[in-house]
C-alpha cells in the first residue's frame, strides 16, 4: 500500500486564471488493531509499518513489553482486510485487554480520548531515572536529521515523524504518519520487535507539539528525553515533570526551551 496518492488539482494566484496540474497527497486510511482476533482499535494511519503501529499501539497501552510475547503479526497484503492488523499472543501469554484506556474510534489527531490522569499512567508505567546527558549543539542539530529522513513529507509536506536517537545524535529509527501518535507507536514498534526497548538512553524527537499522549507513549518506550519542534501542551509538562522526563520545545532555527528535568541537558560554554 501506499503511502501517497496523485490528485489532480487547479493552482490559482491571484489576478491570474486556474492552472490544472497534479499534486501528492498523503494517504490516510481506518486501521484496525485485533489481538488474537479481537478487536481492539481503530485509528486514521498513513499505511506503512502497520505491524510496528500496532506493536507500539499495544506496547503503549502497557499490554506489550517485548516481542517473546508475540507469536506472530497477521496482515493481508491486499484488499480491505489490509487495513486490519492482527497480533497473536504467543502461547501462554494473555493479554488484559480490558484494562485498555482506549476501545473507541480515534482520530489522527486524537489518539488518546477520555484518559486524563497521570495516575492512570504510572500504573502501568514508573517514572524513568535515567542520568544520560545530551549536548545543547546535538540536540539543534536532530530537526535537520530528522527532517532528512522524511521522504513522504517532502513529496506531500503532510506528514508528522518521530525519530529515535543516540546520545550522540545518530538516528536509530524515523517513522512518518498523518498522526503525531501513529508515527511514535510505530517508532515503538520497531523498537518492541527488534529489542531495543526500554530506550533508556535516547532521545525522541518529533516534528509536531508535544502532547500527553506523545509524553505517555515516550514513558513507555523508556525514553528519557523527547524533543518537539513546537509547543508543549501544559499537560505534557506536568507530565514530564512527575515521570521524570527531560522535555524540549521549540527546537528550531539554533534554539531550544526545555521545560522539565534540565540536568540531562549539556550546554555548551
Amino acid at each position: 500500500m501506499s503511502d501517497t496518492r496523485t490528485h489532480r488539482v487547479w493552482h490559482a494566484r491571484s489576478g491570474e486564471s486556474p492552472e490544472q496540474a497534479s499534486d501528492v497527497v498523503v494517504v490516510e486510511e481506518p486501521l484496525e488493531i485485533r489481538v488474537g482476533g479481537q478487536p481492539v482499535s481503530v485509528t486514521m494511519r498513513t499505511p506503512g509499518y502497520d505491524r510496528e503501529l500496532a506493536l507500539g499501539f499495544l506496547a503503549s497501552e502497557g499490554l506489550l513489553t517485548s516481542a517473546a510475547q508475540v507469536r506472530a503479526v497477521v496482515q493481508t497484503a491486499d484488499g480491505p482486510m489490509a487495513n486490519v492488523v492482527d497480533v497473536l499472543p504467543a502461547a501462554g501469554v494473555e493479554m488484559a485487554l480490558d484494562r485498555m484506556s482506549r476501545h473507541v474510534f480515534t482520530s489522527s489527531s486524537c489518539g488518546l480520548c477520555g484518559k486524563t490522569a497521570i495516575e492512570a499512567v504510572h500504573h502501568n508505567f514508573a517514572p524513568v531515572a535515567d542520568t544520560v546527558e545530551v549536548s545543547a549543539s546535538t540536540l539543534l542539530a536532530l530537526p535537520d536529521r530528522l527532517a532528512a529522513a522524511q521522504a513522504a513529507f517532502a513529496r506531500t509536506g503532510g506528514l508528522h515523524a518521530a525519530g529515535v536517537f543516540t546520545p550522540d545524535g545518530s538516528l536509530v529509527v524515523s517513522r512518518e504518519d498523518v498522526g503525531r501518535h501513529n508515527a511514535v507507536d510505530k517508532v515503538l514498534g520497531y523498537g518492541l520487535a527488534a529489542g531495543l526497548l526500554p530506550w533508556r538512553r535516547h532521545v525522541l524527537v518529533v516534528s509536531g507539539r508535544s502532547s500527553f499522549e506523545i509524553m505517555q507513549k515516550a514513558l513507555a518506550g523508556g525514553l528519557p528525553i523527547v524533543a518537539a519542534v513546537s509547543a508543549p501542551s501544559s499537560l505534557a509538562i506536568s507530565f514530564a515533570e512527575e515521570s521524570g522526563q527531560t522535555l524540549i520545545g521549540f527546537l528550531r532555527a539554533g534554539r531550544l526551551n526545555v521545560y522539565t528535568h534540565p540536568e540531562r541537558i549539556r550546554f555548551d560554554a
